[in-house]
């Protein structure tokens, strides 16, 4: 028999059921009325306080669809919660260039930074070419300068500017297509490949240079036994010119709008890849022609006012590159740093890389109005005031062209500008806009074709002087004439009488008489004033000269560079001793300690004042 189930109690359970938290609860509210308690009644009354309602925003999407997308005023203000805004500290005054922490150098970073590796490869026009190896490159967005250690320099982490052989005006080695070929001296190219360029060590920023071009290999000369103007293309091809950083290196000169070019055949000018004629009678540069090219550029000071959108024709109506040397002009910065590449140590930087204004003008792409369906007016064409920065042209600029001495003619005006903003790194992490690195300009560019051959020279002593040199002025074909000698060619265009001035007007003549003698010696003015640039006593010098300006502004730049740095770290005479090897320590500042401390095969440094060790030389990946 099986037990009944066992009847449920109606005792309450020992553990109470839970209840919501009421207001009751919180009073202490009996729930069963007593007349003990008078507010009973007020009390079980009493109702919660109502939750205000939020105000209900539209979404972003909503907001955009309507056009009414502003600054986001949902987001509340951070001192509603009790959280105080940081306030910014004081922004530095002064650009300065980054500062990066790096390894150690190595013994071998304080010699001297040595030449690529040389290969013989090719023998062309009776000419030996060597294949570079054992360097690096300009591309993919970053520039290579080499450098070298120097103790000289602790606050710059011991690293400066240096120069390879073959020293003086030259190829860049480093600037040039990979598939490039030089010869020794690092003055004549070749390539078996397509059109390559290759960019000179040495460029123009300001005032008047010339240079030239010699074909080795090329279009031949007319055959006047066959009666044919050219002979087939076994010699090659070459253009040359003017090229800016931005120009691609697998590219003729001419390809872009960054430079300006000149091909062999007809002698065509070539800009944006669109050749035009120019020369008279469209005659060939052949093999044996010197080619010389001179350029013309303004002042930076003008320059800075084109590109600041301040020029003013009105006003600006010379080119003053005569400054005061009281003229405060904007700081160079050079953001780079120090880094390894097999046996040679370079100063990697970003590049300058090509703008959409100007891709957009070399292939201009045609806007169909929404409101009549047809084609919309073309933008306005470069000028020095057009609204578009990159589009903006340097007045009184120019590039002429001379074949074995005797002037061509001028085929480029009005060059487009080239100073930031005008001028822009790639967009990635760290690059920073509108800086001058000081080697922004036009560089002597040359690109050939298949064995073409070119060489140049960049004087003094050159082939074909130009016509104009003054007479009396020793020339390159002079026998007592030496290549340590300046060549001072100037115009030899008359110079402008000096205004004389204006009879004094007798006191016998009405009023009238003076208002129109004010008149006419106003009209005077105004045409003295406004004489071209060209008819002013403007020296045209060699570019080789420009060279040795260019290392010594590169000499000045690393000291002040360092003197920036060492302000930067509290400008405290605190010593650094750095040792190489077992050498003795080359002392930094009088009285400071001997500290050798070693990094793997490097050597390494510590300073007195924060006995710290830092890595200065990036590592060979």
């Amino acid at each position: 028999m099986s037990a009944s189930p066992r009847p449920r109690s109606s005792t309450p359970s020992s553990v109470a059921p839970k209840r919501p938290f009421g207001l009751e609860d919180e009073q202490h509210v009996p729930a069963v009325s007593s007349p003990l308690n008078p507010d009973f009644a007020n009390a079980r009354t009493r109702k919660a306080p109502v939750r205000e309602q939020r105000e209900k925003k539209e979404s972003l999407k909503k907001r955009e669809a309507k056009g009414t997308d502003g600054p986001r005023t949902g987001t509340p203000d951070a001192q509603s919660h009790g959280k105080k805004l940081k306030k910014p500290g004081p922004g530095p005054t002064t650009l300065s260039p980054i500062r990066y922490k790096l390894a150690a150098p190595k013994s071998t970073d304080f010699d001297p930074p040595r030449a690529p590796i040389f290969t013989p490869t090719h023998i062309r026009a009776q000419r030996q070419f060597y294949e570079g190896s054992e360097h690096v490159y300009n591309r993919k967005g970053f520039r290579y300068i080499h450098c070298i250690a120097d103790p000289a320099f602790p606050s710059s982490q011991y690293h400066r500017s240096s120069e390879t052989e073959p020293y003086g005006p030259r190829f860049n080695f480093e600037d040039a297509s990979s598939h490039m070929l030089f010869d020794i001296d690092g003055k004549a190219i070749t390539t078996e490949k397509g059109f390559r360029m290759a960019r000179a060590n040495v460029g123009a920023r300001e005032g008047r240079w010339y240079w030239e071009c010699k074909i080795l290999s090329g279009v031949r000369p007319l055959n006047q036994d066959q009666n044919t103007e050219l002979t087939p293309d076994e010699g090659g091809h070459v253009r040359l010119g003017w090229a800016r950083r931005e120009a691609s290196l697998d590219t003729p000169v001419g390809f872009d709008a960054y430079s300006y070019g000149l091909r062999d055949v007809s002698g065509q000018r070539v800009h944006m890849s669109r050749p035009t004629d120019f020369a008279p009678n469209n005659a060939s540069f052949c093999e044996g022609d010197v080619i010389g090219l001179e350029i013309n550029l303004p002042s930076l000071s003008l320059h800075r006012k084109i590109v600041e959108g301040v020029y003013n024709k009105a006003v600006d109506v010379s080119d003053d590159l005569d400054l005061s040397p009281l003229t405060e002009t904007p700081d160079i910065i050079r953001d780079r740093v120090p880094i390894r590449y097999k046996a040679h140590l370079y100063f990697e930087q970003f590049e300058y890389h090509s703008v959409k204004e100007l891709e957009e003008l070399m292939n201009p792409v045609p806007i169909i109005s929404t409101v009549t369906g047809s084609i919309a007016t073309a933008p306005p064409p470069p000028s020095p005031n057009h609204p578009l920065v990159p589009l903006r042209t340097l007045p009184f600029s120019s590039i002429k062209v001379y074949k074995n001495g005797n002037l061509v003619g001028t085929p480029f005006t009005d060059l487009l500008a080239f100073l930031p903003p005008a001028s822009k790194p790639l967009n990635q992490v760290g690059a920073r806009d509108g800086l001058d690195d000081g080697m922004l300009g036009y560089f002597p560019a040359v690109s050939v074709f298949r064995g073409g051959c070119a060489e140049v020279n960049f004087g003094p002593d050159f082939w074909f002087p130009p016509s104009d040199l003054p007479a009396g002025k020793k020339t390159c074909s002079s026998p007592s004439f030496t290549a340590d000698e300046d060549v001072d060619m100037l115009s030899t265009e008359p110079a402008p009488p000096p205004p004389q001035p204006p009879p004094q007007p007798s006191k016998t003549k009405s009023s009238s008489s003076r208002k129109n003698s004010d008149n006419n010696r106003d009209k005077d003015k105004q045409k003295e004033v406004r004489i071209p640039v060209e008819q002013v006593h403007r020296p045209m010098r060699a570019l080789g000269q420009r060279y040795n300006e260019q290392i010594a502004e590169d000499v000045v730049y690393d000291m002040i560079d360092e003197v920036d740095f060492w302000a930067q770290d509290g400008g405290d005479s605190s010593t650094v001793e750095l040792r190489v090897g077992g050498k003795r320590p080359i002392t930094l500042d009088p009285g400071a300690e001997e500290v050798l401390v070693t990094v793997g095969n490097g050597v390494g440094l510590r300073s007195s004042r924060t006995g710290e060790i830092q890595e200065l030389v990036q590592e060979e990946e």
